[in-house]
């Protein structure tokens, strides 16, 4: 089979930062057309520049980087420095970028990406807030039949909130945005904290990474070393959850996973529960199911293969 075309739609944020390092690792499953830069753990300003790091620390800096929208499409921006650093990217000393942003808006690119490829050939991969893409879709509604599917990390259900009670923090941060891609009628598989909070770097798994001797190995150690402090203290975890290589993983061997297709709304209106993934895993009413809810993962074989990708780099 050839490569899956997908853009990475993206705030880092160091779990994003693992999941673009192990999809540029991966060529024969992922051709990474474009990653998309878009406020959320930080402003736009620092994810489009972490991007670009990312991908020069991966030694492809020939991947094209565009700048997206820099707030919500509804609410005023809320970002994580709590968890991720000021940069965004704390924990291992890395050099400024040498990569340049692409001119073109990342709505745009998202745009004409789609309408010039074959119909269900581009895969939207989000790991951070939804508002490049429902910005797309409400600018350009043709292209969502477009797309082959959407694989996001976002939501919740049994784990309930990450940044309020109710919400996970990438639904959080623009529920409006999530609202339109859930109801767009796009194939959608959600990677919520159910899952991801399975995927713990413990500190064997972190050793393993640090173990591989690499620039890359090393700075992923580094990341997960400053990220983990906030989710142990948080949880009483092992170590922190990796929530967004979840959806690399998945793209590359999606048995890993298990889940359920089920109907998923999201909350707009109370601001209680704003930003909620109300997922009827039960399937206790009739709306029609329009996602693949994820809720189990092999996590020992999910590290296995991040951390043979990552050895590639």
């Amino acid at each position: 089979m050839s490569a899956r075309k997908i853009i990475i739609d993206t705030d880092p944020g160091q779990d994003d930062a693992v999941a673009i390092l192990m999809a540029l690792a991966s060529p024969e499953e992922i051709d990474v057309l474009g990653i998309t830069a878009v406020a959320g753990n930080v402003p736009l300003s620092l994810t489009s520049k972490n991007a670009r790091i990312v991908c020069e620390l991966a030694g492809k800096a020939n991947v094209k980087v565009y700048e997206g929208c820099d707030r919500p499409m509804g609410r005023a921006l809320v970002t994580a420095e709590h968890v991720h650093g000021e940069t965004g990217l704390n924990g291992p000393a890395l050099p400024d970028p040498v990569m340049t942003v692409e001119t073109q808006h990342a709505v745009d690119f998202i745009i004409e990406t789609l309408r010039s490829h074959d119909t269900g050939t581009v895969t939207l991969c989000p790991l951070g807030p939804l508002t490049n893409i429902a910005t797309a879709f409400t600018k350009a509604p043709d292209i969502i039949e477009k797309v082959q599917e959407i694989i996001l990390m976002g939501g919740a259900y049994f784990e309930v909130g990450n940044i309020t009670p109710a919400a996970e923090f990438n639904i959080y941060v623009d529920p409006q945005a999530a609202d339109i891609v859930f109801k767009s009628g796009a194939s959608i598989v959600v990677m919520p904290l159910d899952v991801t909070h399975k995927v713990l770097v413990t500190k064997p798994r972190n050793d393993a990474f640090r173990a591989l001797g690499t620039k890359v190995g090393k700075a992923v150690a580094e990341m997960t070393d400053f990220f983990e402090r906030f989710d142990k203290e948080k949880y009483g975890s092992e170590g922190a959850p990796l929530h967004d290589p979840c959806v690399t993983a998945y793209l590359i061997a999606p048995d890993l996973f298990s889940g359920r297709h089920i109907n998923v709304e999201i909350e707009t209106q109370s601001e209680l529960t704003m930003g909620m993934t109300v997922a009827d895993w039960w399937g206790v009413t009739e709306r029609t199911p329009n996602a693949l809810f994820i809720g189990d993962v092999d996590a020992d074989g999910f590290f296995k293969l991040l951390t043979e990708r990552l050895s590639r780099l």
